[in-house]
């Protein structure tokens, strides 16, 4: 995780409902994710979220806009979406919309990471 000044400076922007989501997305995502490392595109306006360096580690982003913030999932069209939260018609990317912290609560969503995370692992035994 970066410094608190970063992290500050970054969501400046930001109405403070969006703050204070992104804040409780990042705790759910380092939770969620151990040891991931966090990285910051401020002209894409997102935080990423992974285990190397460049795309191919990449695991998911957190995009913010003033009305909320889309968690991407990188691979998300392979992954198995039980609880439907995934949206997005892209070939590769899903994404699932969090307007409140209690959208980080949704059932399936922690298991959504965690095949994620899996499929990452996959991908990068076969590929590495």
């Amino acid at each position: 995780m970066r410094d608190a000044k970063d992290i500050e400076s970054f969501l400046a922007p930001y109405p403070p409902e969006v703050i204070d989501l992104a804040l409780a997305a990042r705790d759910f995502l380092a939770k969620a994710l151990p040891g991931a490392e966090e990285t910051f595109d401020e002209s894409a306006k997102l935080l990423g979220y992974g285990y190397g360096p460049g795309y191919k580690g990449l695991l998911c982003t957190l995009l913010l806009s003033k009305n909320g913030i889309k968690l991407g999932i990188s691979h998300g069209s392979a992954l198995p979406d039980p609880k439907q939260l995934m949206q997005g018609s892209g070939k590769v990317h899903r994404h699932v919309q969090l307007r409140t912290k209690n959208d980080l609560k949704q059932l399936g969503l922690k298991p959504l990471l965690k095949a994620a995370l899996a499929a990452w692992k996959k991908r990068n035994e076969n590929n590495g």
